[in-house]
Order: C-alpha cells, then sequence, then structure tokens
C-alpha cells in the first residue's frame, strides 16, 4: 500500500468527492444551457437574439467538454484515493455506476460532430444519455455522501 504524507491524506481523500459535487452542479447548468439551445432552433424575433447574444450554444460546448474532461479524471482519481487509501478498490453499486457514467459521457460528447452536421438522430441521443447521466449524477451524489460519512466516523 503507498503511503500518503499526513497532511496530504485529507487532499486525497476528500478531493474526489468535491470534484463531483463540483462538476454535478456543472452538469445542471450544462443541461439549463443545452435546453437554451434547443430551443434556439424553434424560437425567432428578439428572444431568438437575445438567446444568440448570450452565447448558450458556445457555453454549452465550452462547459461540456469541461465535464468531459474532468469527469473522467474525477473518476479515475476517486478509484486512486480509494485504492491508495485501502490497497484495494470496492467494487459495488457507486464503483459500477461510476464507470457507467464516464462512460455515458463519453458517448454523449462524441455525438457532437453528428449534431453539428444535422442529425436529429444524434440529438435526441444526445439528450436521452445526458438525462439518463443527471439522474445517475444524482444517485452518486447521495451514495458519495454516504460513502464520506464512514470515512468520518471511521477517523
Amino acid at each position: 500500500m503507498i503511503e500518503i504524507p499526513a497532511p496530504l491524506q485529507p487532499i486525497v481523500t476528500f478531493a474526489h468527492p468535491v470534484l463531483m459535487w463540483v462538476l454535478f452542479a456543472l452538469t445542471l447548468y450544462a443541461m439549463y444551457l443545452g435546453i437554451q439551445t434547443r430551443r434556439l432552433r424553434s424560437l425567432s424575433g428578439e428572444e431568438k437574439k437575445a438567446l444568440i447574444q448570450a452565447k448558450v450554444n458556445i457555453k454549452h460546448h465550452q462547459v461540456g467538454a469541461f465535464l468531459l474532461a474532468f469527469m473522467v479524471l474525477g473518476a479515475i482519481g476517486g478509484m486512486a484515493a480509494t485504492y491508495i487509501n485501502n490497497g484495494k478498490l470496492f467494487v459495488g453499486p457507486h464503483l459500477l455506476v461510476g464507470l457507467a457514467m464516464t462512460g455515458l459521457v463519453a458517448i454523449s460528447a462524441s455525438l457532437t460532430p453528428f449534431m453539428q452536421k444535422g442529425s436529429e438522430v444524434a440529438r435526441v441521443l444526445h439528450m436521452t444519455l445526458n438525462m439518463l447521466l443527471v439522474g445517475f449524477f444524482g444517485w452518486q451524489a447521495v451514495t458519495g455522501l454516504q460513502i464520506v460519512q464512514r470515512i468520518l466516523n471511521a477517523n
């Protein structure tokens, strides 16, 4: 087992949960931006002009790219911290759903070029995967808090 210096142990232990809560909030913001981007397709007039000026589509892509990168890194980091602290991974629902989420965010992001070419199937699949991702993320937030509570009670 790798020995982490005492001053760094709280950082290694709690970096993953803190990052994931930030990413969960950003995921909800990305969903809001995605809904606004979707609305652009059916609006006209001043409302459409306001959304274009707000650059909701660009912000949606930027937040999505950030989420892709940091969700993958967060999943790896969470597994690494668990392994470093315990010498093993705990294979259970939290780990398995986290791995599924990592795959979902990657697949969702990979649909971007098809959506840019006008594929309605890609758009619907992107939205469906992301709604599933938001649901999984909410569940992960709850189970993650339970894990953090167990860690705090053990110390």
